[in-house]
């Protein structure tokens, strides 16, 4: 029989596992190290100073109640079209974008897909699109509990796909893998290449395709998701369906009344808005309210609160963004996965000199200022642009700088600075981190490059020739942070030193230096004492938090006083990771102040974990933080609901079964691994539990 001590620091490793959160799906990256984290050593004491972790991440988690948000009063929403009269411009633009067209209403005017009683075959499964009275319906066999018809409830989306909505419980909707292709005019199965049975995690009908969850925020105004965990239900309501005026300016109420005194003195009743009333200041000197605005939607991050933040919530008050994580992207930072843009532009030279998104695109319409290469050359030109100074004056678009035919495809801009990769099966996106091709780095770390994306034919070494050849006096090679980024992912010994001289070096964009932290969490164990120090300081809030979560290195006395301060750190992102470092530390002694920022951070930590009981990655991290503690039924409790929600996350089910035979529950166990394996028949690690005879 295996004993506590046996297993418990695998379970434990489960506090550091940590929630990336996308519009479409989730992925969850557990830290590979094996980290052991101590238990407190006067458990009670940690539990009477922090009541809220206490109670509910130990006494029980679960079930947990739903937290209504302390929020401060802000204005209502007014609607779209209240706008109208007053922003006829502005109002007709939007009206035709892909925000405003994010999510509608099944009708004859937004409805594109084929419902004339056509059938899609994926796999084996079968699905009719029809029309009944006016309404849209979908006949399929590809349903967890057997063939059924169910009503199309809303539209998700306009080009170059459409999506369509389905409720199949009682205020749940999902979005059917099947979509609408706008170009070819057919029907096409976003993951063509993957079998997703009903009962997978991955199908359509599961958790990771849940649009309450995982897509509504981003096309909707005014979103509250307002899950109930015990009822495994949602009540999601929100101000408007699409993406309107107000998503990005903030509630109308006080603006309208602004406006309706003519810009008069009105008091509002609500503080901290502007001049004219409403929540969000744009201003043409201050372009990060702009980018932190735009990135809430248009990046890979975790989300802390339940729904739509209050536009004009700083980005790190509202999310944790992911890292250049290995998955995500590739080690030199450039797109692999799905990451919606902010995580590379926050790489790019055009950030870094004050550049913001509508530079680019209008904020309105969504469209581009202006076609092919002339977006570019509206700075990059001889003539250049009064706003950007630093900007070297010089043609670039011609064939002495790009080497290609005069408007053709290959001598667009875009196409050797902005590489494009193609997600859900047609959608065609680019990389905003402006990145001169290096093919010298594809032959050296595997990474792509914008030449040999069209050169097939070619190799990076030819490539790299090349661009030494027409360019041989060019700045852009040399070293780069994606050679040690590589090294470090596959293993390499003694990289430690090379990682946190990147993380110093202030000339290295934020997320830069914050992977490079979070790559030394989880490789050699160099000696990091006093070598951080300085990183608890910067700007940056990605910085703060990656060299707060690397303290972990440390021993639990020399980590506890910059904890503490990360308490009142001024970024929510920041308190959050501080009130995970506070697990296995002893605090019973702080003075009040202290404690009560403890209880302030752990309070936010756990209502983050709140919002996102419908996700089982969520419940990993209850369960590793239940096992921290010591709590083993909430442990249990939390791998179970993993294993509900996804029965394909294995490793969950290999600690429900190591964890029953560590409380001497052997039947338990034993069940456990058998619905495991009816779940997961080819995993490895559950047919070596089963051959290893860990049950005899």
């Amino acid at each position: 029989m295996l004993e506590f001590r046996e297993i418990t620091g695998d379970f434990l490793r489960l506090v550091c596992f940590e929630i990336v959160e996308e519009s479409n799906t989730v992925t969850f990256a557990s830290c590979d190290h094996h980290r052991r984290l101590p238990r407190p050593a006067n458990l009670e004491a940690f539990m009477k100073f922090i009541p809220i972790l206490a109670t509910t991440l130990v006494s029980l988690f679960w079930p947990l109640a739903p937290l209504t948000a302390q929020t401060p009063a802000h204005p209502d929403y007014a609607g779209s079209q209240t706008c109208v009269g007053c922003h006829e411009a502005e109002a007709e633009s939007w009206a035709t974008s892909h925000h405003a067209k994010a999510w509608m209403e099944p009708s004859e005017t937004t409805v594109d897909g084929d419902f004339g009683g056509v059938e899609f075959a994926h796999r084996g499964r079968t699905t009719r699109f029809f029309q009944k009275d006016g309404e849209y319906f979908i006949e399929t066999t590809d349903f967890p509990d057997g063939p059924t018809t169910l009503k199309v409830v809303g539209v998700g989306g306009i080009y170059p796909l459409q999506q369509y909505l389905i409720e199949t419980k009682p205020g749940r909707l999902q979005s059917l893998d099947i979509a609408w292709d706008q170009d070819l005019k057919t029907w096409y199965h976003i993951y063509e290449g993957q079998e997703l049975k009903p009962e997978d995690g991955f199908h359509w009908s599961g958790p990771y395709k849940n649009w309450n969850a995982r897509c509504a925020e981003c096309h909707a105004t005014g979103f509250e998701k307002n899950y109930d965990p015990r009822e495994r239900r949602y009540s999601s309501m929100q101000a408007e369906i699409g993406v309107g005026c107000e998503a990005c300016h903030g509630p109308g109420e006080a603006h309208v009344t602004w406006a309706e005194h003519q810009g008069g003195a009105s008091k509002s009743p609500f503080p901290g808005l502007g001049p004219t009333g409403l929540m969000v200041a744009f201003s043409e000197n201050n372009a990060e309210t702009e980018i932190q605005q735009c990135a809430g939607c248009h990046s890979r991050r975790e989300a802390f609160e339940d729904g739509n933040p209050l536009p004009g919530t700083p980005f790190h008050d509202a999310y944790r963004l992911a890292l250049l994580r290995n998955g995500l992207y590739h080690a030199d930072g450039q797109i692999l996965d799905e990451v919606y843009v902010y995580g590379s532009f926050l790489q790019s030279k055009m950030y870094d000199k004050g550049v913001r998104c509508s530079n680019c695109h209008e904020p309105h319409s969504g469209a581009l200022r202006a076609q092919g290469n002339a977006i570019c050359t509206q700075c990059h030109s001889e003539a250049g642009n009064t706003r950007f100074p630093s900007l070297t004056l010089k043609v670039y678009d011609d064939p002495s700088h790009h080497f290609h035919e005069t408007d053709t495809a290959d001598a667009q801009c875009v196409s050797c600075h902005m590489i494009e990769r193609t997600y859900m099966g047609i959608d065609e996106r680019r990389d905003h981190s402006f990145r001169v091709p290096r093919p010298d780095l594809s032959a050296a770390i595997g990474t792509p490059n914008a030449c040999n994306d069209c050169h097939t034919e070619k190799t990076p070494d030819w490539a790299s020739t090349e661009l030494q050849t027409r360019f041989p006096d060019s700045p852009h090679r040399g070293p780069h942070f994606g050679e040690v980024f590589h090294a470090a992912r596959n293993g390499a010994s003694g990289i430690g030193p090379d990682l946190l001289q990147i993380a110093h070096h202030a000339a290295f964009p934020a997320i830069v230096r914050a992977s490079a932290l979070d790559l030394l969490s989880t490789s050699d164990g160099s000696d990091l004492s006093g070598k951080t120090d300085t990183l608890l300081e910067d700007d940056s809030p990605i910085v703060r938090a990656a060299a707060l979560k690397l303290l972990q290195r440390l021993p639990p006395q020399a980590r506890l006083v910059p904890v503490l301060k990360a308490l009142d750190d001024p970024s929510k992102a920041v308190r959050i990771e501080a009130a995970r470092q506070l697990l296995g530390l002893q605090t019973a002694r702080l003075p009040e102040n202290s404690l009560a920022s403890a209880r302030s951070a752990s309070k936010e930590w756990q209502a983050a974990l709140a919002n996102k009981t419908d996700f089982p990655e969520t419940h990993m991290v209850i369960g590793g933080t239940s096992l921290a503690m010591r709590n083993w039924p909430a442990a249990i409790a939390a791998f179970t609901e993993v294993t509900r929600l996804d029965p394909q996350l294995v490793q969950a089910w290999v600690f429900l079964v190591r964890l029953n035979l560590a409380l001497q529950n052997p039947a338990a166990a034993e069940l456990a691994l058998q619905k495991a394996l009816l779940a997961n028949p080819e995993a490895q690690e559950l047919r070596a539990l089963r051959e290893n005879s860990i049950l005899q």
